[in-house]
């Protein structure tokens, strides 16, 4: 009877480990793979197997070429990585979660593949190679080379508004969501708002975005935005975008000057009241003072009034001759009429002296010389002398 119970349980022992260890596992690769030459690329993979948990110790997971086995590219055993893939290889994933992806960074032009996977299971305790080991060479990945750089993407591309939020999205796509690409743009201000957001498109690309949020100014009219990104191994791409700022609606070029206008118009106002105040307070108070020029312009309107007493236009003539003339001046007895031609009261008559047309013209020049002497000293003795 025990030994009945004995083959009945090698018997399940043996249907489970069938079970666990048959052609039942399986690996899912991402076949084709784009990777930038000098960054960096990850390489999908996920395991199953149809029995219970078996924890990562127990597992071992290797990455070879496919025609030959032992070209490994990673090895948890650094000594069996091929020379030119040393270093530069590793797990992302945990095994024991079914994970075994593999990042393979500064890739160069040969790093072609196919790169296979394969799993191995080993000892708990002492971590050595049992018989049970599966490689999955149907599911290989090929890697394509890139050596342009990666676009970047921008948008929206539309106007912005004055005083108005403004939204500015730049994203690129990569094949390293462990080395995600740092993006930088060329206006980050204090006051700007910058989210970075890194998304996984499909199996083995993932994209990095970055959001800039801002207000814009009048100044920023016409301004460059660069947006940059750089790669894994300091590789750069950047896109540049021109921005244009629509001015917002004001009325200020029209309000300002007219307010400017008025103003000054009620200032210049002001002073001319002020002014007109100024003068008619100084107009009465010369009006209201005794001998003002009201007063002395009053009294020299009545002087030059027709009609008016006051000095003849002759007496004011022989008042001002008098002042010029050598002549001593007479006293109003000497001036009367009566006395004009007596001396001492009896009347002297002055010489007549015929006109000078009413004589004969001589033929001596010498002779008319002297007539005309005697005649100029005989007419200064009557002006001056009166004799």
């Amino acid at each position: 009877m025990d030994h009945e119970r004995k083959i009945m349980m090698c018997l399940v022992l043996t249907f489970i480990c069938s079970s666990v260890l048959g052609e039942e596992w399986t690996a899912n690769v991402e076949k084709s793979i784009d990777a930038l030459v000098g960054s960096c690329v990850v390489l999908p993979c996920t395991v199953s197997h149809p029995g219970t948990y078996l924890s990562t110790s127990r597992l071992r997971g290797i990455w070879h070429r496919k025609d030959k086995s032992n070209e490994i590219f990673y090895h948890e055993d650094s000594t069996k990585i091929l020379d030119s893939f040393k270093g530069r290889t590793r797990l992302l994933g945990n095994l024991g979660q079914n994970n075994c992806t593999l990042e393979i960074v500064q890739v160069k032009d040969y790093d072609n593949g196919p790169f296979c996977f394969r799993i191995e299971l080993v000892r708990k305790d002492t971590n050595e190679q049992t018989k049970e080991k599966y490689s999955f060479v149907e599911k290989c990945a090929d890697i394509t080379m890139i050596h342009d750089k990666p676009q970047l993407k921008l948008g929206p591309i539309k106007t912005a508004t004055q005083g108005k939020p403004y939204t500015l999205t730049c994203s690129v796509h990569h094949t390293c969501p462990s080395h995600v690409p740092q993006i930088k743009w060329s206006r980050e201000r204090k006051d700007d708002d910058i989210t970075e957001v890194h998304k996984h498109i499909h199996s083995g690309v993932w994209e990095a975005e970055s959001i800039l949020s801002f207000v814009p100014e009048e100044k920023d009219d016409e301004s460059e935005l660069t947006c940059t990104a750089t790669f894994s191994g300091g590789i750069k791409s950047e896109a540049k975008f021109t921005l244009n700022v629509k001015r917002q609606q004001n009325y200020n070029h029209i309000i300002i000057p007219a307010v400017a206008v008025a103003a000054t118009a009620v200032i210049f106002g002001l002073f001319c009241v002020l002014m007109v105040k100024k003068y008619k307070k100084r107009i009465q108070e010369l009006q209201s003072q005794d001998g003002s020029m009201w007063n002395r312009m009053s009294r020299l309107s009545r002087r030059i009034r027709p009609g008016a007493s006051g000095p003849t236009r002759s007496d004011q003539r022989r008042s001002i001759w008098s002042r010029f003339s050598r002549r001593p001046q007479r006293n109003e007895h000497d001036l009367s009429p009566n006395n004009a031609n007596s001396c001492g009261g009896q009347k002297i008559n002055k010489p007549h002296f015929p006109s000078p047309k009413s004589q004969q013209k001589s033929n001596n020049y010498k002779q008319d010389l002297d007539d005309n002497d005697d005649y100029m000293n005989t007419a200064d003795l009557n002006i001056y002398g009166n004799v």
